[in-house]
Order: C-alpha cells, then structure tokens, then sequence
C-alpha cells in the first residue's frame, strides 16, 4: 500500500484501487467517514486500527495550521494554512443567522495584479490542487460546527478560472460527497472569458460572481490588467451566456476605492450594465492592508454610491466589513506576516 498523494486529492476510484487488497464496503466506510462525518482516518471507528494507521501514514493532510484567528464575538473564524512545499494559503469561515460561509483560496498567489489587491501584488507562485481546495472546507466545515456549513465562495487568494480543472474538480466534490447544493456554491472570476464559457457548458449551475470594479475599459484596464485581453463587451458576452445557460442571477464585486471608482460617472456605466445583464452588485469597502496604501471609500462615499445605483434600477448592497481585527480580506494575513512586503503605488485619485 504504496501513494503519493494527499489525502482529499484522491477521488472514490482511486481509494478503491488502493484498497483492492480489502473488502469493497472498506471504501465506502472510508469515504463516508472522510467526506459525510468529517473524521480524520484515525478516529474513523468502523476501519480497523491497523488500516487506519496504514491510512493515515501514506495519506497525509495537505494543510498544516500555520495561524489561526478569530475575531472579536467568534463571527469570522481565519486560517493561514502552510502548504506542503513551504507555501501559504488563507481561508475564512464567516458565520451568519441562519448560515456559515467558508471563502477559500483556488492559486499560491495570482498572476492577475490588480492594483489594489494584496494577493495580486504577491505574484503568482502555483496552482493549487483539487486536494489542496476540498481540504479547506472541510476544515472549516468541522471548525463552523455545530453550526452547518451552508456556503462555499471561490473568493479567497488566486484566480480560480484561471486554475480550471483543480477548482472545477474541488467544485464537483464539494456538491457531490460534502452535499452542498449547486445555488450554494459561488465562483468568483475578474473575467477569464474562456473559464466562463466553459462553466457555461458544464452541468451545475453555480453561481458567478465577476470582479468588476470599473465600468469603462479606460478605467477598468488600469485596475483590473486582464481586461486589455477581455474588453467589458467581450467579458458581458460570456456572462449573458452563462446566465441563459444556468439560470444563475450574475453580481457584480466592486470594491470601493476613495477617488477612483466611487464617481458618479462610474455609477452611472454599472448600472447601465447591470440592466442589460439584470445583475446585482455588491459593494465592498475596502479592508486597510499593511503595506498597501489604497484607501478604501469612507462609509458616507459607500452610501452615496449606493443610492445612484438604486436610484437607476440597480439591485446594490453593501457587503459588511468583517474581520478587520484578524486581517480577514483576502492576502492581509499572509501579508502582514510576510518579512518580504513591500509597499505598492495606489490607483490613481481623481480628487484629493
């Protein structure tokens, strides 16, 4: 009994491969145990001792629990996780009335740079595995307890579109052996077109959440790179197929960055998107980052913005801003902690 693999990388087949040599309701007490009850192979009673210990030891966990925080009140729970070569990623588990929601990381970094992002001025460094994702929620699944786990986002560190097939796999494992339902699963893209399309023509109909943040090219190619690859027009194209295709509601993420996209103009050209794509935007006040000097809108800009999209017919909420006490956006944990960050420009201000 011989592998290399971490443990949740491997899939139902391949375990039953590696267990051929046992009965075939082995597998499936393994499985359950693993995927339906959350249990490490060690406390997983039904296995034999000698099997689990054989288990454990040519299965090991992808994440080792590097730091861990939780805020003031226990509503957002935050996880540095080390990585097996060294690296490290983040995961946040939030709690609300009714429901918890774990935000987890699809890349070691990220190659996209927006401008106002601490994980896009890292770099990108790899992938992460199916193995390397599944094992977050389940973590945070057992961490949330005895609350349910009722939401998974794809909006923690990385570009999960742009690491398809490991965050489409995790997607898969996530609705199919952690039960949760296709509405409850949220992929969050700055706009890889072709990660779309493909998400367009697969058979769970997530939701889409694209980070948009500007709504004119001229604006948008300086806080979001990839759009002088995939223009606003061609990037609206991709998400209205995907809509008629999933029968998803799309939103929008707009972080709100104090004199550059919180103008009146930029309110007036999202909400004009919004109606040809009936889509809900999501305002987000900007977390402090050290190292990072772009300021986040004040809370009286928010509001303001708020109102001129409403007042145009679009569906706008303000996302809370949570966790601040223990670094919870996406990158601040890792930066804060990192002896190699180094300040960055801001974008630019249209007024002082």
């Amino acid at each position: 009994m011989t592998i290399n693999e971490t443990r949740y990388q491997l899939d139902r087949a391949t375990l039953s491969e590696l267990l051929s040599d046992h009965p075939n309701y082995r597998i499936e007490q393994l499985w359950k145990g693993m995927y339906e009850d959350g249990l490490d192979i060690s406390d997983i009673s039904t296995l034999p001792k000698a099997l689990r210990a054989d288990l454990a030891a040519i299965l090991p966990l992808a994440l080792s629990n590097r730091t861990e925080r939780i805020s003031e009140g226990g509503e957002t729970h935050k996880w540095l996780w080390g990585l097996n070569d060294g690296d490290a990623v983040e995961t946040v588990l939030m709690h609300y009335p009714g429901r918890s929601t774990v935000c987890v990381s699809s890349q070691a970094g990220c190659a996209m740079a927006c401008g106002f992002c601490a994980t896009g001025q890292e770099g990108f460094r790899r992938h992460l595995t199916t193995g390397e994702i599944v094992e977050q929620v389940v973590r945070a699944r057992e961490a949330a307890k005895p609350r349910r786990l009722s939401n998974v986002v794809f909006m923690g560190m990385g570009e999960p579109l742009a690491n398809y097939d490991a965050t489409w796999g995790a997607v898969r494992r996530i609705h199919e052996d952690l039960g949760l339902s296709a509405r409850h699963i949220t992929m969050s893209t700055v706009g890889v077109v072709p990660g779309i399309k493909r998400m367009a023509a697969e058979q769970l109909p997530i939701s889409l959440a694209v980070s948009l943040h500007a709504a004119t090219n001229e604006l948008r190619n300086e806080l979001v790179p990839l759009n002088k690859r995939y223009p606003i027009d061609v990037l609206a194209d991709a998400c209205a197929t995907y809509v008629s295709s999933s029968g998803r509601r799309l939103s929008f993420e707009w972080a709100l960055i104090d004199g550059v996209n919180d103008t009146e103009e930029q309110a007036i050209a999202l909400a004009s998107l919004c109606r040809e794509l009936r889509a809900h935007v999501n305002l987000i006040p900007l977390n402090p980052t050290p190292g990072y000097p772009t300021i986040g809108t004040d809370s009286a800009g928010v509001s303001r913005f708020q109102r001129w999209l409403l007042d145009r017919g679009t569906n706008a909420t303000v996302r809370r801003n949570r966790g601040t006490d223990i670094d919870a956006a996406c990158g601040q944990l890792r930066a804060s902690q990192s002896s190699t960050s180094q300040p960055v420009s801001s974008p630019r201000r249209s007024r002082s």
